[in-house]
């Protein structure tokens, strides 16, 4: 299978006073690409959160392997890296015409809404995780 791979552009206000990306913006296509990845495998974010449970960052990492500088066209491409009974680790490389230009990951856990501790991942979205590890 193909790996998830989202378009975008590096936007102005993406860059800093060196012209190049900011590292923060970084993220927010990590979790553009994200949101898409999920809903292009029929699970979308809004059906996964619910009132019960939430699913925040615990880790964030990046490398920045080459310039990404305004109005550059990336892919960004997402894998699932692991799957763990309470969380998950989701993978990322931004190609910028062929070139892998960064990469980094996402550690997001399962957190209950109510006492605001881990749990377990709901079973639907930890089966759906587990096949995209086997096929990617």
């Amino acid at each position: 299978m193909t790996p998830f791979r989202y378009p975008l552009r590096i936007q102005f206000v993406d860059t800093d006073a060196s012209g190049r990306i900011h590292y923060t913006a970084l993220m927010r296509h990590f979790e553009t690409a994200e949101a898409e990845f999920f809903r292009h495998i029929g699970h979308p974010y809004n059906h996964i959160e619910d009132r019960e449970v939430s699913l925040p960052r615990v880790h964030v990492e990046a490398d920045y392997l080459a310039a990404l500088t305004y109005d550059d066209q990336v892919e960004v491409e997402v894998t699932v890296e692991r799957v763990g009974e309470k969380s998950y680790t989701l993978a990322f490389r931004v190609f910028r015409a062929h070139t892998l230009a960064a990469k980094g990951k996402l550690v997001i856990a399962c957190m209950d809404r109510a006492t605001q501790r881990s749990r377990s991942l709901p079973p639907s979205l930890r089966q759906v995780l587990l096949r995209q590890t086997a096929t990617t």
